[in-house]
This record gives C-alpha cells, sequence and structure tokens, in this order.
C-alpha cells in the first residue's frame, strides 16, 4: 500500500495569483473560497449520526454486516427509538441472510433501495448545510472585506490629511504675500469650499455644488495659482463623495465633475502635482491603466516628495505586472515616509512577486514592526514561511495572525497545514476543527483533516472526512483516493477497492490509487489484476520506485524472474541504499540461475547492512551452490557466532554440518 509521507496538505490557491487592490494598499493573498461562519460539524449530534449511517451503509454494501451492524448497534444503544438506524439495521440483517441462505433477491433489491434513499437523503442534508453554510460565509466576507478595507483606508486617510495640512500651509504661506484685498477674497473663496466639502460629506450634494459655484465666481482674478489649487481641492472631495457612496444617486456625476475640476485645475497651472494625481485614480478605478500611470507619474515628478503618490504609482504598476518598477516606487514611498506600514506591506508582496521571498519578509516584518496588530501582514509572513519549509515558523506568523482576526477561516486552514507540516498532527486537527466549525461542509478543508486524522490513526474518522470531502466533489481523484486509503487502514478493504477504482477512472495518470490496487491484489493472490494495474502506473511513471519494486514482487510470485529482475533492478535506480530490494533483487537472480549475480548482490547489501542475517544465510546457501563450500561455511559460521539466537539458526547449523 502506498502512503505518501511527504504529502502535503490542499489550501486553496496558496501561491501568489493575484492581488486584490483595496483602498491604499494591494492585498497578496490566496483566492478566498471561504470565511467565518458558527456552525457544527460532525461535532453535532445529528451530524454524528449520518457519518455514522453513512458509514454503516458503506460496509454493508462491501459485504462487511459484523462491521455495520456494530455501527447500527452503537446507535441503538443511545436512542433505542432512533427508526432510521432501525430500519437500516434490519436491511443489513436481511443481507447478511441472504448472502449465505441464498435467500431471495427482494430482500437484495429492498436493500438497494433503502440505500439508495439514504444517499438521497445524506445528499440533500448536505446540500441544505451547504447552502447555509454558503448564504453565512458570503455575509461574513462582506462584513470582513468592509472591516479589512476600513482598517487598511487609515493609513491612508492619515497620510490624505497631512498632505491636506501641508497644501493648506504652504497656501496660507503664498496667500501671505497677496494684497489685503486679495487675501480677504482667497479666504471668502476658502471659506466657501470648505462649507461646500462639509454638505458633501453630510450628504447634501447640490448644496454642495452651490457653494462650489459661490467661491468660483468669487475667484480673485490673475490668481492662476490659487484656482487651480482650489479647483484640485473641489476636485479632491466629489472624488471622495464618490469613493464614500460607490453606485449612489449622485456617484457618476460626482465622479465626472472631479475630472472636469482635475482638468481645469491643470489648465490653469501645469505645475501643480495634486489634480494629476486625482485624475491618475479615475483612470485607475476605470482600469485605465496607461492613462492612470501617465497621470501618477507626472504627479510624483511635480511633486517628488508626497510619498502617497510613489506609493499609487506602485500600486498600478504592480496591477500592470511591472513587478521591478512597483517596486522601484514603494522603495520611493517607504524612504518618503519610513512609517507608512502600507508601503512596506505592498513592497513586500512586489518582492514575492519577483520571488525574492528573503526580501519580502523583511518588508512585511517592517510593516509590523510600524503596526503590531498587522493582521494581513502576519498571515503574508506565514505563507512565506511556508513556502520556505520553515514549518515552525509559519505556526508562530499564522497564529499572530488569528490574535488579530480569530475567526479568519483562510488562516485557519493555514495554520492547520502548517502544524502537521511541523509534525504536530495533535494541534493540526484541534486547528482544522475550528476551520469546521466555521465552514464545515468545505472539500478541501475535509480533505486535510482526513489526513491529519489517517496520521493519527484515527481511521473511522478520517473516513467521516473524506466522504464529505467527495460527497462536495466528487469527481475529485485525489479525495476519493484518500476516501480508499481511510477505508482500507480501518480494514474495509471492498471498499477501498472500490474506491481506488473509481480514483484511478478519474483520472488515468494518478499512480497512488494504481499502486495501492496492485498490494491488495498481490496480496489477495490476484496477481493478473496486480499487475494490470501496477502496468499502469508504469505506463505513467516509469521510474517510479513504488511501481517497480511492487512489480518486482509480483512477478517474483509468478516465478518470471528476468521480469522481477528488470524492475527490481529499476528500483534499486531510485533508492540504491533500500536493504529490502538489495535482497529481493539477489533472490530474484538467484530465482533467475544466475547465481554469481546473486552472490554479489548478497554481498554487496552486506557491506551497506553487515547485519542482515538473512542475507548471510542465503549469501551462504548460494556459495554452496557455487561449490565455494570454505566460503560457505565462513558466512554461516560468522552469522551463528554474531547471532546465536537467529530464528534460522537450526537451518544454518544443518547446511554447516553437511559441508
Amino acid at each position: 500500500m502506498y502512503i505518501d509521507k511527504k504529502k502535503a496538505l490542499i489550501i486553496g490557491g496558496c501561491v501568489l495569483a493575484a492581488a486584490l487592490i483595496t483602498v491604499g494598499i494591494i492585498l497578496l493573498v490566496k483566492s478566498v473560497k471561504n470565511k467565518e461562519v458558527n456552525t457544527e460539524l460532525s461535532g453535532g449530534i445529528d451530524a454524528r449520526r449520518q457519518n455514522i449511517l453513512r458509514l454503516a451503509s458503506s460496509y454493508a454494501e462491501a459485504g462487511e454486516y459484523d462491521r455495520a451492524l456494530n455501527l447500527i448497534d452503537g446507535l441503538l444503544i443511545e436512542n433505542h427509538e432512533d427508526d432510521e438506524a432501525r430500519a437500516l439495521q434490519m436491511a443489513i440483517l436481511n443481507m447478511d441472510r441472504s448472502s449465505r441462505s441464498g435467500d431471495t433477491d427482494a430482500l437484495i433489491e429492498a436493500q438497494r433501495q433503502f440505500l439508495e434513499e439514504q444517499r438521497r437523503q445524506n445528499a440533500m442534508l448536505a446540500s441544505n448545510q451547504a447552502a447555509l453554510n454558503q448564504a453565512a460565509l458570503s455575509q461574513q466576507r462582506t462584513s470582513d472585506a468592509r472591516a479589512d478595507a476600513e482598517a487598511e483606508a487609515a493609513a491612508a486617510r492619515r497620510a490624505e490629511a497631512a498632505a491636506e495640512e501641508a497644501r493648506k500651509k504652504a497656501q496660507e504661506e503664498e496667500m501671505a504675500r497677496a494684497s489685503r484685498e486679495t487675501q480677504e477674497q482667497m479666504r471668502k473663496v476658502n471659506n466657501l469650499v470648505a462649507d461646500g466639502k462639509a454638505r458633501l460629506a453630510a450628504g447634501d450634494y447640490s448644496g454642495a455644488g452651490q457653494l462650489f459655484s459661490d467661491a468660483r465666481r468669487a475667484m480673485p482674478s490673475g490668481e492662476s495659482r490659487f484656482e487651480s489649487q482650489t479647483l484640485s481641492t473641489m476636485a479632491d472631495a466629489y472624488y471622495d463623495y464618490n469613493a464614500n457612496n460607490p453606485g449612489g444617486t449622485h456617484s457618476r456625476d460626482a465622479v465626472n465633475r472631479a475630472s472636469d475640476l482635475a482638468g481645469e485645475a491643470v489648465a490653469k497651472d501645469a505645475t501643480q502635482a495634486l489634480p494629476h494625481h486625482i485624475l491618475g485614480k479615475i483612470a485607475r478605478d476605470a482600469n485605465q491603466t496607461d492613462r492612470s500611470l501617465s497621470e501618477f507619474r507626472e504627479a510624483a515628478r511635480l511633486d517628488p516628495n508626497n510619498f502617497m503618490y510613489a506609493h499609487d504609482l506602485g500600486r498600478v504598476l504592480f496591477i500592470a505586472r511591472r513587478y521591478q518598477e512597483a517596486r522601484d516606487a514603494f522603495q520611493n514611498a517607504v524612504r518618503l515616509n519610513p512609517d507608512f506600514e502600507p508601503g512596506w506591506y505592498n513592497l513586500g508582496g512586489t518582492y514575492r512577486a519577483l520571488n525574492r521571498l528573503d526580501d519580502a519578509l523583511a518588508a512585511y516584518r517592517q510593516a509590523i514592526a510600524i503596526k503590531s496588530d498587522y493582521f494581513a501582514a502576519h498571515r503574508e509572513v506565514g505563507r512565506i514561511l511556508v513556502a520556505k519549509n520553515d514549518a515552525r515558523g509559519a505556526v508562530d506568523a499564522f497564529s499572530r495572525a488569528l490574535q488579530h482576526n480569530p475567526n479568519d477561516y483562510n488562516t485557519l486552514c493555514e495554520l492547520g497545514a502548517a502544524f502537521s507540516q511541523a509534525g504536530n498532527n495533535i494541534e493540526a486537527e484541534s486547528t482544522f476543527n475550528r476551520a469546521l466549525r466555521i465552514n464545515s461542509a468545505d472539500a478541501q478543508t475535509n480533505y486535510n483533516m482526513a489526513l491529519v486524522k489517517l496520521e493519527l490513526k484515527k481511521y473511522n474518522e478520517a473516513i467521516n472526512h473524506a466522504r464529505i470531502a467527495v460527497d462536495a466533489s466528487p469527481n475529485n481523484a485525489i479525495y476519493v483516493y484518500t476516501l480508499g486509503l481511510a477505508c482500507e487502514q480501518s480494514g474495509a478493504v471492498e471498499v477501498a477497492v472500490n474506491a481506488y477504482q473509481r480514483a484511478a477512472s478519474l483520472d488515468v495518470k494518478y499512480l497512488r490509487p494504481r499502486i495501492n490496487l496492485g498490494s491488495i491484489y498481490l496480496a489477495g493472490g490476484n496477481l493478473g489484476e496486480a499487475i494490470r494495474y501496477l502496468n499502469e502506473a508504469y505506463a505513467s511513471e516509469p521510474a517510479n520506485f513504488e511501481v517497480n519494486n511492487n512489480l518486482g514482487a509480483v512477478y517474483a510470485k509468478q516465478e518470471n524472474w528476468s521480469y522481477s529482475i528488470v524492475h527490481y533492478e529499476r528500483a534499486l535506480n531510485s533508492r540504491p541504499n533500500d536493504p529490502t530490494v538489495r535482497f529481493n533483487l539477489a533472490r530474484a537472480y538467484a530465482g533467475a540461475g544466475d547465481l554469481d549475480k546473486a552472490q554479489g548482490a548478497y554481498q554487496a547489501l552486506l557491506r551497506l547492512a553487515p547485519d542482515n542475517w538473512d542475507a548471510m544465510l542465503e549469501l551462504g546457501k548460494t556459495c554452496v551452490m557455487l561449490g565455494q563450500n570454505n566460503e560457505a561455511k565462513r558466512y554461516l559460521q560468522d552469522l551463528i557466532n554474531r547471532n546465536p539466537n537467529y530464528s534460522n539458526k537450526a537451518e544454518a547449523e544443518s547446511i554447516l554440518r553437511s559441508l
């Protein structure tokens, strides 16, 4: 049987695939399949009961009637009024009697109908639960996205406020150089604009428009720079209004006004950076990448000390997958403002896109140094450490992320996988349980839990989780194979065979089910079927160790020594130091009559493993057959002297007496 000890738990989209843009920040995250919802998995009484009924049905279908009835008896002891369990009990008893007494086909048909109805009911329950989970998860995703966006936008708002203060201070310095009359006009305009912005913030769109119109009429003549700055401020207010009221009644008009006002501002004074920045944001929101880049570049050129301009330029360059340029822009942003944590976070994401994991790690950690509760940065540190095979470090990072967002579904799943990678399957089990309480029907998480349960030798529980995964994704060959593996480990071999055959049919190149089928058929003496499945696996991967080792064993069983030798030699090419393969290859040489090669193979094995007593005995026997009696005596006497309690000592002594 083939169990891959290095099997990796699957986590959806965990590689860097895309960047999700929120206000002021690029989130380099996996695609989110699920978030949080407070629902029960099989920890609930009814879910556990349904799992037991499904397992009992599987055992019954495979002819494992005693196993099935033991499970049903447990349910009836807990609740003797469980009509569904009692009905299944009677059906299984009828099947058992029918199989032993050749009873009528009516009993078998009744059982078939019962099991079909059971499957239908289970599917309906699973579908209803999945629908409930999905609805709740959708609601939770919306809530989480809103919370994340608000938290991440806070840094951008602080930066914008600081920039606004700097603009006001510069404008006041300019006003001080104007005449008293002009200063009065400018103050009047500024007051009207401030009132208009307040009206916009309060939702009085028409009132704000009137005040902005009054401000324009009150504009002092000959002050192009001041007018450009004022128009930019109004444009920025309209842009913010649309950002805070997306899809609102005045949303489209607000964007149009922002664009028009920013364009006028540029025409009034081409040296002003702010209107270009506003036009860049409008183009970015409309997915007009080239225009957005052009405007952001101009804003950054005109005001090279504004870190937000560099940062927003980096965001658009990242979207355009121009990662080297994006890196330069983000580096410039954090150089201008070393305390701007979104800049460090996005720099980390860009380094990750460039596959510079150490640099990405340093950038994410700098973001955390500035903002210790930066959930997303902690999570990304964990993902990088997983990629670097630092499972313990990843566990620490994901755990820190969950301190700030305890019910994030994906992070729980990733933490569970990291625990498993670190060899801590107890904690992996506990963590996946937390995830499954959020979404009990998720196929991927149930599959991962099944792998952990297999490692913990909780085979029946592994069956339950694998079956949920298969029910949710019936054409996933890996899930079906895992169900077979759990069934085989629990002793339900016939059910395992069915699952392996199904997995093999779903993926013609999938080795694992074919290797395990070969092992099962070999153990059962069905050598023809064993060869069929192992040859299918061999056609896909002719250098695979398990495939060649098992084919060597099957052909040895048939005494087809030439084929056995070919496959054992190929297995040995993959693992030259495997003592079992060397021993079996030596026996195959002997079986084929090539005693010289057999002798050489045994000697090579003993150089590798001097205490392989069986090899020493077989080498002695081979020397006898080659007429090398002195050599035979030396090996056999050495065997007895070094291991006087050897189980086959009598055989060795008998050969020695005959020499």
